[in-house]
């Protein structure tokens, strides 16, 4: 499995889902799409995915997911990563590309005025499960390597700071920080 198809099944699931979203249900629909595909695919399905991962893996993201979820750990950072890559790529892109364009989706803005946080751990284990249903098996220890891009120094600042924030990330700081 390459990236394309990958994002292919990401859009196979987001069509199944009825609310497309559910993060969540996007990412069990996208396990179950996955398992019917030969086990060599989901090996390879779950390096797409960390490679997708380590692409967004950058500083401006992570102020952005820091502000749009209240405060942001290592972790969580991982989860909202998997809520993102579950909307789908054209949002996926967009948004590593301009973090403050997350404000131009009605699902940001609704999760921001119910005090929701934007996170999905499930998308992180669409292979994991995926492979354990279709061979029983867990995924090889080799699976993956993951190799996360260094940090951007010029965002290395207190995310808490509200003038940089808003600073940098201007539209989602008037949402989020006001």
């Amino acid at each position: 499995m390459n990236t394309q198809r990958f994002w292919q099944l990401i859009e196979a699931a987001r069509n199944q889902a009825p609310d497309p979203n559910d993060a969540e249900e996007v990412a069990r629909r996208a396990t179950s799409l996955l398992a019917t595909h030969p086990a060599e695919e989901i090996v390879a399905a779950q390096q797409v995915l960390w490679n997708l991962i380590a692409d967004s893996y950058t500083n401006p993201l992570w102020a952005a997911a820091y502000v749009v979820n209240g405060g942001c750990s290592d972790d969580g950072f991982d989860y909202f990563r998997g809520w993102l890559i579950a909307q789908g790529r054209e949002v996926f892109e967009r948004v590593v590309a301009d973090p403050d364009a997350l404000i131009d989706m009605p699902v940001v803005r609704a999760a921001a005025a119910d005090g929701i946080d934007l996170n999905c751990e499930e998308t992180l284990t669409i292979a994991w499960n995926a492979h354990i249903t279709a061979t029983g098996k867990r995924l090889p220890d080799d699976a993956f390597t993951i190799r996360y891009p260094n940090l951007d120094p010029a965002w290395d600042f207190d995310f808490d700071d509200r003038d940089e924030m808003s600073r940098r990330l201007p539209r989602l700081a008037v949402l989020h920080l006001e």
